[in-house]
């Protein structure tokens, strides 16, 4: 079994095994996993075949919003990625739809409750939590429901520390701890309800929203106010292979490595420089996997500088301006090729490189799960959206938009509130912003005394450096969260480290020539072992562009309030620490490019519809026949009739639209389904029958 037994920064609990079977075979798992993690658990990442043309199918979004991890339990098809593993489950690969029962199976079919509210609040990640807090405590009745097992959305996934402001957004702290602070001040609530493991089905013209409660009660919630918090969907890329079992979102990934403690790949390859691609290519170090690349399509990385420092010190390989060619092999990924891009994205001819791995992430950005709120606009609703739902940005701004969503529902109920909205809504654009070309900063060394040295380089909304300066010296410029922070001297550093140990990106070293000016001690976060490293030990001193040497710990440590983050102090020649950034244990090890892949490769054989396994080539196909309708092309080919309902396809038909040269105002829209998530058919006559009850 692949399960993670040491993490730096998570936990490792107790765990219960039990046993099930998948196509006959006995395996183990841990009571409560989900059913795909329990299968990557056991090293099986081909959970299917499609009854189209046999090709294995995985799992992409692990998310709920795709239909790629389909299963059948107990004769029932269902998502693995949703349904927690259970003692003696018997589950078999969905190569088919399941025999139907006979008509005469004796069923007991139940009324549907009808529950008053006077806000229903869908999704308990950041921005559902922390909009659920401030109704709350304004003694409003509030239902929230999620569709997972605990409160935190996104945020358990997330064991990197957060930027933005320390006292609105928790900056400093990491996802994972925000999500129990939050989640534990709005579980002591007592006009609060939670409904966890509970599925929004849809939203009716009726004013009514139906709910799947624990995969068996159907409920319908009847509120007056009503607020999506529901996030955001990870966007897919086309290319040939790009179905194949190993080739999924970096969401996905994080949900396996960081919530479930699946090692789930020996070699990935990242697709994406923005903040979730390069925070993906972090999470997998801290759990022993290798990097073995990761490609941008444009010229530079749209992430935060200083994640994508932490990687290159790591000896991460980043190309810029590449492309993803096709993901190689016959069952699953063995390979990626990739192949550098000029200024019109086209491939430059023989610059084609093809690297051994066996996952790639999709990491190109995601789209808004908004369908419940134009849906309820549509009806009428008195709605309100935060969060990713509202706009795609970092979760520190989910928080933040929570929380004046939050207040704009109170000002409609009638409750007095005294923050200004309008100022509120500024900040907020603030931390929604993306970031600033890097700045060229020059940074002016004094051999004497002790004192923090600031390599981020990059206008972006954090501030906790500042608010954990015991001594109130490190400040921005004008005081403005968004600009660079710089130690005043006005005092002396006392050299605590806090600022070090506190830092999102790893990027504040402190450095102290008040002993040997020749040889000052340098201390560096390190992140990267649940085990202490002690004096004596030998680590590799790096700056962003090389490594400067092996050298000796003179001292380690780590602050109370930083449990996670150890303060490594390391004695340096004095032109070395002035370029030192930080630390690794290992030297880095690049992977020599293989072979290029001998297989034809055409870009029209690409799936667009992973549910219908509809190519690119089919769609191309009718567009040059005229078609514009999304209606007439999904009869045509029956695109967007899968399980996922188009919520993966619909925005890569968008996009060959466009590359075929039609506007998007020639385009006649999809009609949306009544329903966004599959359900049995027996759910809304509240049937009961004990074989449904997984």
């Amino acid at each position: 079994m692949e399960n993670i037994i040491k993490h730096p920064i998570l936990e490792i609990p107790e765990r219960k095994k039990i046993t099930f079977s998948f196509d006959g075979k006995k395996l183990i798992g841990f009571e409560n996993m989900v059913i795909s993690s329990a299968l990557f658990l056991n090293k099986i990442k081909i959970f299917s075949h499609h009854v189209k043309d046999n090709s294995p199918q995985g799992i992409f979004c692990a998310n709920g919003q795709c239909a790629q991890c389909n299963v059948i339990v107990n004769g029932i098809p269902i998502k693995a990625c949703m349904t927690p593993l259970k003692e003696g489950m018997i589950i078999e690969s969905c190569n088919g739809l399941p025999e139907l029962p006979p008509d005469d199976a004796p069923v007991t079919v139940g009324d549907s409750d009808i529950v008053d509210c006077e806000v229903l609040v869908i999704g308990a990640g950041p921005a559902g939590l922390s909009a659920t807090k401030i109704l709350g405590e304004n003694n409003i009745k509030v239902i929230l429901i999620d569709d997972k097992a605990e409160l935190g959305g996104k945020l358990i996934l997330q064991t990197h520390k957060f930027f933005g402001s320390q006292e609105d957004v928790y900056a400093g702290k990491r996802g994972i701890d925000i999500a129990k602070i939050i989640g534990n001040s709005v579980e002591v609530i007592s006009n609060v309800q939670i409904w966890l493991n509970t599925v929004c089905l849809a939203v009716f013209s009726d004013g009514l929203v139906g709910v799947l409660k624990n995969n068996e009660e159907y409920i319908l919630i009847k509120p007056k106010n009503l607020l999506i918090a529901t996030g955001a969907r990870e966007k897919m890329l086309v290319f040939p292979g790009n179905t194949l079992p190993g080739v999924y979102g970096a969401g996905a990934f994080q949900t396996l490595v960081n919530r479930d403690l699946i090692k789930a790949a020996d070699k990935i390859f990242i697709v994406g420089g923005g903040n979730v691609g390069l925070i993906a290519g972090y999470h997998a170090i801290q759990a022993g996997i290798e990097v073995i690349g990761l490609i941008e399509a444009l010229s530079q990385c749209g992430g935060y500088k200083v994640h994508e420092d932490k990687l290159r010190r790591l000896g991460v390989p980043i190309y810029t301006s590449h492309t993803t060619i096709s993901a190689n092999g016959e069952k699953d990924v063995e390979s990626i090729t990739i192949g550098q891009t000029d200024k019109y994205f086209n491939i430059i001819s023989g610059t084609e490189r093809t690297y051994n791995c066996d996952t790639i992430l999709i990491a190109v950005g995601l789209n808004p799960v908004d369908e419940f709120y134009q849906k309820a606009k549509e009806f009428g609703f008195r709605v309100w959206i935060a969060g990713d739902a509202q706009e795609i940005a970092e979760a520190s701004a989910a928080i933040f938009t929570g929380r004046i969503e939050a207040l704009k529902i109170l000002k409609e109920i009638g409750v007095d509130i005294s923050e200004n909205i309008s100022e509120l809504e500024e900040f907020a654009e603030i931390l929604k912003a993306k970031p600033s070309q890097p700045i060229e900063t020059e940074i002016k060394f004094k051999e004497e005394g002790v004192y923090p040295v600031f390599y981020c380089n990059q206008e972006i909304p954090c501030n906790p450096c500042t608010t954990v300066c015991d001594q109130e010296q490190i400040v921005t410029f004008d005081n403005l969260i968004t600009q660079l922070p710089y130690f005043k001297g006005e005092k002396e550093c006392i050299g605590c480290g806090k600022c070090v140990a506190v830092c999102p990106g790893l990027a504040v070293v402190l450095i102290d020539y008040r002993k040997d000016k020749n040889n000052p001690l340098v201390t560096f976060p390190f992140e990267l072992s649940n085990e202490k490293l002690v004096k004596g030990q030998k680590i590799i001193v790096v700056s962003n562009e090389k490594e400067l040497g092996i050298f000796e710990i003179n001292r380690s440590r780590i602050l109370k309030e930083f449990p996670k983050t150890q303060l490594i102090s390391v004695k340096l020649p004095s032109n070395i620490a002035q370029k030192a950034v930080g630390i690794k244990l290992y030297k880095s090890k690049f992977n020599e490019p293989i072979d290029l892949y001998q297989k034809a490769l055409i870009d029209d054989e690409a799936i667009v519809c992973r549910c219908e396994r509809v190519s690119v080539g089919e769609i191309r196909k009718w567009i040059h026949s005229g078609v514009r309708d999304f209606n007439e092309l999904k009869a045509l080919t029956k695109v967007g009739m899968g399980a996922c309902g188009g919520k993966t396809c619909t925005p890569l038909i968008e996009r060959i639209f466009r590359e075929e040269g039609i506007s998007f105002d020639e385009i006649i829209p999809c009609t949306k389904r009544p329903l966004f998530i599959e359900v049995p058919m027996g759910v809304f006559a509240n049937i009961k029958n004990e074989k449904e009850k997984l």
